[in-house]
């Protein structure tokens, strides 16, 4: 994979978990449920990216991940925060 696509993948899940909000109580079960939501996200985003790589080639292809970051992050966030 090239250096550019590695960098935008991770620095598009990196965007991604920056929008997480603070944990409002400081329990152990709620920051649990923070990590796990984050996890989600960024793991969703990074999947996503990585299927978008296979897509297309040039400047389709940097759509491609661009898009699949975007509906990855969102998709794991769905399923991560219940």
């Amino acid at each position: 994979m090239k250096r550019s696509t590695v960098t935008f993948v991770l620095a598009g899940g990196l965007a991604l978990s920056a929008c997480q909000s603070a944990p409002v109580s400081q329990s152990v079960v709620d920051r649990n449920a923070e990590f796990g939501c984050i996890a989600g996200t960024v793991g969703g985003a990074i999947v996503g990216g990585l299927i978008g790589s296979t897509i297309g080639a040039g400047t389709g292809q940097i759509a491609a991940i661009g898009g699949g970051i975007g509906v990855g992050g969102v998709l794991g966030n769905r399923l991560a925060c219940t």
